[in-house]
């Protein structure tokens, strides 16, 4: 969108190939649209069809529709296909350039201890904070985990066209199919939780799906697979301000808990907002403290939703319910949404 406004903007990628990130690769109905509009359609997607959602506690198990069909889209093809896309449109990318510091002045410092004087920054670092620019520390001390599940039948007839949603004391689990046929399981845990297992992340694991049936049944499928890990998530922040020139995208923008599906949602919501910004000749401050009125109700909404989750009673009630009254799910995922 800067491109095609008449920018000339540089992307600097600090790996040399695009990985795949710890993100649940959930896409909605609604991103999905959004992508449609800046010209990625759900054919050029090619994700896995994902239609309802399916919720799990210790003892019990509901389903329900989603409003409207989504997919599930692995980052690595996710981040490829928008990095060609925006290439196509008019962007410049040097891959191998890790950004170090955003200084005071607004200069950018590299790795390769190059400075660079640029009129705007749009930082879109994800859950890893810059230098200069970093996001203030968070009470709630969340760690993230992901094991990808080799794309095995059994799995895939076991999960389907659904977005699993596994709930437990001091967290929650989703699980889903990608466009491989690989199970994306990503976990948000209380630290406290990995302190009580003794630090060990295999031994948590093991003993969250010892305490949840159906988890420990998709855990099973992970074999020898590695468990990637991020920490000191700060769930529910929300940037509020920023300085003259920096536009804060992403998870630099709005930190929404994973278990509404809506990060890749706000990723793009935050780079249209902040792209029609400064196109219209609006500062950074005026595009932040905007996207944060508009994030405010989905971030707020998930976390009250989390801490409803990872209560057992909350929880258990919450599966309940839905399994009684199937649309209160859509009611709750609209909720969640962010308007592009």
């Amino acid at each position: 969108m800067l491109a095609r406004g008449g920018a000339k903007p540089l992307i600097l990628e600090r790996n040399l190939e695009t990985g795949d990130a710890i993100c649940g690769g959930f896409i909605s109905w609604q991103t999905l649209a959004t992508l449609e509009q800046l010209g990625l359609g759900l054919d050029d997607l090619g994700g896995n069809p994902v239609t309802r959602l399916r919720l799990f506690t210790a003892k019990r198990s509901a389903t329900a529709p989603l409003p409207k069909p989504a997919i599930g889209l692995s980052r690595r093809r996710f981040d490829t296909l928008l990095l060609a896309h925006a290439l196509k449109s008019g962007a410049t990318l040097e891959r191998g350039v890790t950004v170090r510091e955003i200084c005071a002045d607004g200069d950018v410092r590299t790795s390769d201890g190059a400075r660079l004087s640029v009129a705007n920054v749009f930082l879109a670092t994800g859950k890893h904070d810059v230098r200069g620019a970093a996001r203030p520390r968070s009470d709630n001390i969340t760690l993230g985990l992901r094991l990808m599940l080799p794309a095995r039948p059994a799995m895939t007839a076991l999960i389907g066209d659904a977005i699993e949603l596994h709930l437990f004391e001091g967290g929650y689990c989703g699980v889903m199919i990608n466009e491989n046929g690989e199970g994306n399981l990503c976990m948000a845990v209380r630290k406290s939780r990995l302190s009580a297992a003794g630090g060990d992340v295999g031994a948590l694991i093991t003993q969250l799906g010892q305490e949840s049936p159906a988890l420990g049944e998709r855990i099973s499928f992970a074999g020898g697979a590695p468990v990637e890990a991020i920490s000191a998530v700060p769930y529910g922040w929300i940037a509020q301000n920023t300085r003259p020139g920096l536009f804060r995208l992403g998870d630099q923008a709005a930190v929404i808990p994973s278990l509404a599906g809506e990060g890749n949602g706000i990723a793009l919501a935050s780079g249209i907002a902040a792209a029609k910004a400064w196109a219209e000749g609006r500062s950074a401050q005026a595009y932040q403290a905007r996207f944060a009125k508009a994030a405010a109700k989905p971030v707020t909404t998930a976390m009250r939703l989390w801490e409803m989750g990872e209560r057992p009673l909350t929880a258990g009630l919450a599966t309940r319910l839905m399994g009684l009254f199937p649309k209160i799910a859509g009611h709750f995922a609209g909720l969640t949404r962010i308007d592009s």
